[in-house]
C-alpha cells in the first residue's frame, strides 16, 4: 500500500488532490450527521443565527473554498502549504455542495424532494474526482499513445470527437453520462447511441416526425425509472437522510 501510495499519488503530485477528496467527502458526510441530528432534536448541535438570521453552511463554505483556493495557487502543488490549501479547499467545496440544491432553487430545500440534488452533484464530484486520481485525463487523453500526443492533429481529433459524444448524450438528456463520459469516454459513447429520453432536446428535435422512434423512447425511460428510482432513492435517503412529506395539496418544487 504504501509502494502504491508513493508511486501513484506522492510522486505525479496528487497527494493535494487526495487530501482534497478525502476532506470533501468527510466534511459532507459529518455535515449530513449533524444536520439529521437537529432535524430529529438529537446531540448538542442547532442551526447558527446572527441577528435572528439562520446562517447556511454554504457561507462558511464559500469562505474556506476561497480561501483554500487561492493558497492553492499560491502555494503550489508540494509542501504542508499545499497539503492545507486542500483540505480547506475540500471541506469548503463538501460544504457548499452539500446545499447545491438551496443554490439552484434560491430557496431553502434542503429536506425536500428537490433537496436530493444535493446528494446527487455530491456523489457526482466524489466520483470524478476519485476517476482523477486513479489516473483518467478528460476526453480520454490517457488513453492516447506517445505518438499520438506527438501528433496535435491526431489528439485534437480524438479529443474533438470524444467531446462531441459528451454533447450528444447531454442533448439526449443523459446528463449522468455525459459528465462521466468527459473522463471515460466509452460512457459517453453509450450515452450517445441510446435511444434519447423522451423531453430531452435531441427528442424533440429528431423524434417529432418519428412516432415509433418516440414512443419507444418513452417506453424506454418509463421501464429505466421504474427499475432504477427505488434504489435511487434508497441510497439517497441513506446518505442524505429521507426528505420530508410533501403536504396535500401543496404542489412539490420542480426538479
Amino acid at each position: 500500500m504504501g509502494h502504491w501510495l508513493e508511486r501513484n499519488i506522492i510522486e505525479p503530485g496528487k497527494l493535494p488532490l487526495l487530501l482534497a477528496l478525502a476532506a470533501f467527502v468527510l466534511t459532507f458526510l459529518l455535515t449530513r450527521v449533524v444536520t439529521r441530528m437537529i432535524r430529529a432534536g438529537k446531540g448538542p448541535f442547532g442551526n447558527v443565527k446572527a441577528g435572528g438570521m439562520h446562517i447556511h453552511h454554504v457561507v462558511p463554505g464559500v469562505v474556506l473554498s476561497v480561501v483554500g483556493g487561492f493558497g492553492a495557487v499560491a502555494s503550489g502543488q508540494h509542501g504542508f502549504g499545499a497539503g492545507l490549501c486542500a483540505v480547506l479547499f475540500g471541506m469548503g467545496a463538501g460544504l457548499v455542495l452539500d446545499e447545491f440544491a438551496l443554490i439552484l432553487h434560491l430557496d431553502d430545500v434542503y429536506w425536500t424532494e428537490a433537496g436530493r440534488q444535493s446528494v446527487e452533484v455530491v456523489v457526482l464530484t466524489a466520483a470524478l474526482v476519485g476517476l482523477v486520481l486513479l489516473g483518467f485525463l478528460p476526453f480520454g487523453v490517457n488513453d492516447l499513445s506517445d505518438e499520438d500526443v506527438q501528433n496535435r492533429g491526431g489528439a485534437m481529433l480524438s479529443v474533438g470527437v470524444n467531446f462531441l459524444f459528451s454533447l450528444v448524450a447531454l442533448s439526449k438528456g443523459k446528463a449522468r453520462m455525459a459528465v462521466l463520459g468527459v473522463i471515460i469516454p466509452f460512457v459517453a459513447l453509450v450515452g450517445a447511441l441510446r435511444l434519447a429520453r423522451p423531453a430531452s432536446p435531441w427528442s424533440k428535435r429528431f423524434y417529432r416526425r418519428r412516432p415509433r422512434a418516440r414512443s419507444r423512447s418513452v417506453l424506454r425511460a418509463y421501464r429505466h425509472d421504474r427499475r432504477w428510482a427505488g434504489p435511487r432513492r434508497r441510497v439517497q435517503d441513506l446518505i442524505g437522510g429521507r426528505p420530508d412529506p410533501t403536504p396535500t395539496g401543496t404542489p412539490a418544487v420542480r426538479r
